[in-house]
């Protein structure tokens, strides 16, 4: 890779006008050069020649990159001057090696001395040289010399990225994951609670590939693409092996064990396994936390949604129809089409029992059709009213049975997702882009902080993630017809989310500068921009591939909401619900009331979109990470008590509860500064420091409490757990 140092001088006055660079791999014929940013200066080109030791190129620029004319690169000997060019160059500059002497100027003018420059370390140099001219200039005046500095270094390809990542987490779910589901034992004869406990709503029994699908779709939110391009900050290294360790030895095992002991306890979610192996004022604590949990979720996500589709955009104090404005309005019309799709798909499954290729056929029907009338018909509307609308639908989410929404959707929203996915990685087969970012720049970031807590919870979904297991015991460990299919879920989608990070890594990694500067915009709009820009390779039209990888794009965000709002109304259901219901007080009935419950939750949640997704999600961060902490320590307790291995989750544990204090101390920290200084809000720094103490609080009773459980004397097996162990 060689990376051009571009800078601009003003022949008469020798200043420094512009100082920029581009990238130049070896191996192409064609260089293209972007003036985009020249057109504001009011320059057009008059002669351009490139020159390059050793071998030499000839082409074209396309002239749609830039609203300059095209322009045509010469090729030359090294040693004669340029044919034919309006203000011919006057002295070829001199080569020496190691050095470059950044001498040319225009015949008939005196620009001085350049100053010396260094160049390759290999002594092999380059220079590029543009020659300029004023377009409010007379012809014969004004010229401007365009000298380019070169440096080399070494950039790895983003495709052996990801083949070392793909190779890694296919050996982790072969080799470690199926090891931990020998050692614990699965039984394909046992009756799962979705068969046992059948209800038609939240316990349905399901294929396997369509609970991997909805588990998939569920966690793979947000997460992986925004805290994978953020953390690149630190450097792409570090990004990448937190992903691949964390991916196998943290996130997959937390997925997995959250699956697994819900699927061997009826079907139970994560508070009561709490309640019943460490006790019922951890319950309550647990149910609390993962509440408040669920709330900051949905007010990051749904304030994300919301500006993604949103179709204006403020100039100068003016609302006004956004470029991408007919892009963003599609996307947001697809989403609601998708809704009706998925219920007519659901539908349709009920009726009829498709599976293979018929259920196939059906869903990808559906997709297709959703998209199509989608991008024909667009819907144009500010943030306001696409916030409603999301928080309409989600509302729909957390209340019907799972099989007429949420799984038909998640269903259909998988055909997105793998057509993403494997349009980045043929895109990337096919371009071979390198990766710009730096492997690492420091363990201090100005803008982030220090890599030790920020990198580890700032990549949190593509790496662990406690959320995750708040889908496994609630809703997956529900649908799951046979324990075979367990591994493939728990484990096998956390692997492939683990995946989807290191794609959104490196497609960010091919948007950076050629001298690693980061591409401009949100890590959404980077990732989204990105992937269209490579399924355009392909012949895609621009408007279909900026609709679909918008859609994709927020499709991970809704697919969590969904969930999580049913989460979040099952956990405040399960806060105040007894044993013994019907002869509950009336006001403990009516917050269990599951329409009541749900109405709560989003009206909390909608509360803190005030706040804004830049705001909430360095609290979602450390909330997560703190999250799967308390799962993993709930998970020793179960494993101890059942007679199951568990010392393999230990590590983890004492790593993440480490990251996640850390991170929340440093965070109130920062907002107790801010409120002392006077520069703070209530509705912003007031309402994070308030749930950031929350959670301290309820992290440290919580770890208490089962600290004491799982260092304490051994207990006896509980009946539940006894005769799960016996059946293995």
């Amino acid at each position: 890779m060689t990376i051009y140092k571009k800078r601009l001088y003003n022949n008469n006055q020798n200043s420094l006008l512009l100082d920029s660079s581009f990238k130049c791999d070896e191996q192409d014929t064609v260089l293209a050069v972007s003036l985009r940013h020249l057109s504001e200066r009011k320059m057009r080109v008059c002669a351009v020649r490139l020159q390059r030791v050793p071998g030499w190129c000839e082409g074209m620029t396309p002239a749609e990159n830039h609203p300059l004319p095209a322009v045509r690169v010469k090729a030359e000997s090294y040693g004669q001057r340029p044919a034919g060019s309006a203000g011919s160059l006057g002295r070829i500059p001199t080569v020496t090696g190691e050095r470059i002497r950044a001498a040319a100027v225009l015949r008939g003018a005196d620009a001085g001395e350049r100053p010396d420059v260094s160049g390759n370390e290999s002594g092999i140099a380059e220079i590029l040289s543009f020659v300029f001219r004023q377009s409010n200039l007379p012809a014969g005046g004004g010229f401007f010399v365009y000298e380019n500095l070169v440096s080399r270094r070494t950039c790895m390809n983003t495709l052996v990225i990801v083949v070392i990542a793909a190779a890694c987490l296919l050996a982790g779910y072969t080799l470690y994951g199926r090891w931990l589901a020998n050692k614990w034992g699965i039984d394909p004869s046992a009756k799962t609670p979705a068969v046992l406990k059948e209800d038609g709503e939240d316990y349905v029994p399901t294929d396997g590939w369509t609970v991997f699908a909805h588990q998939f779709s569920s966690i793979a939110g947000a997460g992986p693409v925004t805290g994978a391009i953020q953390a690149a900050a630190f450097g792409w290294l570090p990004v990448f092996l937190w992903i691949v360790i964390g991916g196998i030895f943290f996130g997959a095992v937390t997925d997995f064990g959250a699956l697994y002991a819900s699927v061997k306890n009826e079907g139970k979610s994560m508070g009561l396994l709490i309640e019943k192996y460490i006790g019922k004022t951890g319950r309550k604590l647990f149910l609390l936390f993962c509440w408040l949990f669920t709330l900051i979720v949905t007010a990051a996500f749904a304030d994300m949604v919301a500006g993604t589709f949103d179709a204006y955009v403020t100039v100068e104090g003016v609302r006004q129809l956004a470029p991408a404005a007919q892009a963003n309005g599609a996307a947001g019309t697809i989403s609601l089409l998708f809704i009706a799709f998925a219920m007519v798909f659901g539908l349709i499954q009920k009726k009829f029992h498709f599976s293979g290729w018929k259920e196939a056929a059906a869903g990808l029907a559906c997709t297709v059709a959703a998209l199509g009338i989608g991008m024909c018909f667009p819907l144009t509307a500010g943030r306001d009213t696409w916030a409603y609308l999301t928080f309409a639908y989600i509302f729909v989410a957390a209340v019907v049975p799972m099989w007429i929404l949420m799984q038909p959707r998640d269903y259909m929203t998988t055909f997105m997702f793998v057509g993403m996915i494997i349009g980045a990685v043929v895109g990337l087969v096919v371009a071979r882009p390198s990766m710009n970012l730096p492997a690492f720049t420091g363990f201090h970031n100005e803008g982030l902080g220090d890599l030790f807590p920020i990198l580890f919870v700032t990549v949190a979904c593509g790496a662990v993630s406690g959320f995750h297991s708040l889908v496994s015991s609630g809703t997956s460990s529900k649908t799951v017809s046979n324990e075979k299919d367990m591994l493939k879920v728990g484990y096998g989608a956390m692997v492939l989310e683990s995946l989807l990070a290191v794609i959104a890594l490196c497609v960010a990694g091919a948007a950076a500068a050629a001298d690693g500067t980061a591409a401009a915009g949100t890590p959404f709009q980077i990732f989204s921009t990105g992937v269209a820009g490579l399924l355009e390779m392909f012949g895609i039209p621009v408007y279909v591939a900026q609709c679909f990888m918008t859609m994709c794009v927020s499709a991970l965000a809704l697919s969590t909401l969904d969930s999580v709002a049913r989460i979040g109304r099952m956990s405040f259901q399960e806060l105040f619900s007894v044993d013994d219901m019907e002869r509950a007080e009336g006001w403990r009935k009516v917050l269990c009331n599951k329409y009541f419950a749900t109405v709560i939750t989003l009206v909390c949640g909608y509360i803190l979109t005030q706040i804004g997704y830049a705001n909430i999600w360095p609290l979602f961060g450390s909330a997560n990470q703190l999250l799967s902490a308390l799962v993993l320590i709930t998970l020793c307790v179960f494993l101890k008590v059942t007679g199951r291995e568990n010392r393999t989750l230990l590590i983890p544990l004492a790593i993440m509860l480490c990251v996640t204090f850390t991170a929340l101390v440093e965070r109130s920290a920062a907002l107790v500064q801010a409120i002392q200084a006077g520069s703070a809000m209530f509705m912003v720094e007031g309402l994070q420091l308030i749930i950031a103490l929350l959670l301290m609080v309820l992290g440290v009773t919580i770890v208490y409490t089962s600290g004491k459980e799982l260092f304490g004397k051994k207990k006896a097996f509980p009946a539940g757990a006894q005769t799960s162990l016996n059946e293995n």
